[in-house]
């Protein structure tokens, strides 16, 4: 009885059909990498200052002085939300008074800015923030509007597995494009906030599912050894493509909703893929479609120019391959004292340095210089940290490798509070070098997650781990919005938390060079925790224990 890689062996491993297949894929992760991030702008909140009404009789002396100052990161600024009581300064202005000789301006009354807010143009001329004044008292709005992105992010994880599962790979890979570019375009026709947010969420929902749907489609279609570098660099570094396209985009294009509308147009450019991208002959054998699998794996054979076998399919094979089609259930990773703590230190691994990673992605506007190039930067830095990943990876423990780089990044970022204010480029180099570091650890996180389970509960572990930093994603934003109550606060508390998760790793076993385990039993110890009996037991047959054993081939 042969597994489905056995099968489908004498196709070679990088022919021109896996090419085409690794490059349509990976291209079509482009669009989820602006959308992922494009709230950095859409979002962006420009300085602004209380508007003094045009026809208001003041005098210029007092229009200058009409919004008091106040303390900010050690400086004394212009006031974002009041202003001296505008009818109090007419009356000064009518006496001819002179404002802080006259008058001691600290005893006038303030008020809110009754008449709007007055927008700086320099960096964007149009945001959602600007259209729906989401500043001051509804400032709290803007991270909310990105928060709630991450929670269609949470939404599209759950139903995204069970969706490709019934409606199969291809239907749903382009039925979540179309959502993530159609809902983008809605988005432009948005008349209030709350239809803008609504929108923004469903968008979140395509994003992600589009991206776990072809990630699927790749390693289900891709031999053993492309399969790897599809999933560690191919989608990341095509991830991090379309993040850099974002700041690109949005430098030539700062009104909010041409921005939206040019960001469509990739999503848009992915249609002809359908007629490239073919449904996964393993998803089809579970469906019983033998005849549609066996055509799709002779025309891969046709396009690689080799000889396909007379039979590909055999009856024995087939009854084999869907026998395998067991999964675990979600207990199962809390069956036992050792799997428990693994899987609560794995949802801490994964949560935390999901926090570091979109905190930083999403500070860039509050870094000093120009938001659209430290955007940039914070993309290209993905790349190198995605290669350094993968080489890690082939060489280095999964235990040290990922705890060394969260040291690197929680570190970096806990010192920027010691940079002079005036060294603002090392403040800079600070943050990218802990996005590299946040950034290498969390694309490593997939491979070890999947190493650590056994094999009838590893999709289960990847995807609740996942869905964990999902959870992290929807906090990131307020540890963003903290910044405005102190500079280095996100970065006291993301670099706090990277560097606890990095210890907590330390703790966690070592699944480098040991093969995938089949079975509970064989999963490795915590760091420190005694081998004990079972807490609680769950009784496996010894026909379960078989089936669990030969999942591991499929």
């Amino acid at each position: 009885m042969r597994d489905y890689d056995e099968i489908i062996a004498f196709l070679g491993e990088w022919g021109p059909y896996q090419r085409l297949i690794f490059f349509l894929l990976s291209a079509s992760i482009i669009p989820n990498g602006f959308n992922g991030m494009s709230a950095v702008f859409l979002a962006g909140t420009p300085e602004h200052r209380c508007r003094v009404p045009a026809n208001a009789n003041l005098s210029a002396e007092w229009l200058n002085a009409s919004i008091p100052l106040e303390e900010r990161d050690g400086r004394q600024v212009l006031s974002r939300c009041s202003r001296y009581s505008l009818q109090a300064l007419i009356n000064f202005s009518a006496w001819n008074l002179v404002p802080g000789r006259d008058i001691n301006l600290s005893q006038v009354k303030r008020e809110e800015c009754l008449d709007g807010w007055e927008y700086s143009r320099e960096v964007y001329l149009s945001t959602i923030v600007t259209e729906w004044n989401l500043v001051c008292d509804n400032d709290w709005k803007a991270p909310l509007t990105t928060s709630l992105f991450f929670v269609g992010v949470l939404l599209g994880s759950f139903i995204s597995g069970q969706l490709s599962d019934k409606f199969g790979r291809k239907a749903i890979l382009f039925a979540t494009m179309g959502v993530q570019t159609g809902f983008s375009f809605l988005q432009i026709f948005s008349t209030s906030w709350e239809m803008f947010t609504v929108l923004f969420l469903i968008v979140g929902m395509g994003q992600i599912s589009n991206y776990v749907v072809a990630f699927i489609l790749g390693t289900e279609i891709l031999g053993k050894s492309v399969r790897i570098i599809f999933s560690t660099l191919g989608v990341c570094i095509f991830f991090a493509i379309g993040y850099m396209l974002l700041p690109l985009f949005a430098y030539f294009i700062r009104d909010w909703r041409m921005l939206l509308l040019a960001l469509t147009v990739p999503g848009v450019c992915c249609i002809p893929l359908w007629w490239f991208i073919p449904e996964s002959p393993r998803w089809l054998i579970s469906q019983g479609r033998f005849t549609e699998a066996e055509a799709i794996i002779r025309k891969a054979a046709k396009r690689n120019k080799i000889p396909a076998p007379e039979i590909i399919l055999d009856p024995v094979d087939v009854e084999d391959l869907k026998a395998k089609q067991h999964q675990g259930v979600f207990l199962d990773l809390f069956r036992t004292r050792n799997i428990a703590i693994m899987t609560f230190m794995s949802l801490l691994l994964w949560m935390f340095t999901s926090i570091g990673y979109f905190g930083l992605s999403l500070s860039t506007p509050n870094l000093h210089g120009d938001a659209y190039f430290n955007c940039f930067l914070s993309a290209v830095i993905e790349v190198p940290a995605y290669v350094i990943a993968w080489l890690l990876l082939r060489v280095f423990p999964r235990r040290y490798t990922i705890s060394g780089t969260l040291f690197l990044g929680g570190g970096v970022i806990l010192f920027i509070q010691l940079v002079p204010p005036d060294l603002h480029i090392l403040s800079l180099i600070l943050v990218m070098l802990g996005k590299f570091g946040i950034t290498s650890a969390f694309s490593m996180l997939y491979v070890y997650t999947a190493e650590l389970y056994p094999t009838i509960v590893r999709n289960m572990a990847v995807g609740s781990t996942s869905m964990s930093s999902r959870v992290g994603s929807i906090i990131a934003p307020y540890f963003v919005f903290l910044g405005a109550y102190g500079k280095f606060l996100p970065y006291i508390l993301m670099g706090s938390l990277t560097l606890l998760i990095g210890v907590l790793t330390l703790f966690l076993p070592e699944s480098f060079g040991k093969p995938l385990p089949e079975t509970f039993d064989e999963m490795q110890q915590i760091k420190g925790l005694s081998k004990k009996k079972h807490l609680y037991k769950v009784e496996i047959s010894e026909q379960n224990e078989l089936t669990i054993k030969n999942m591991t081939s499929f």
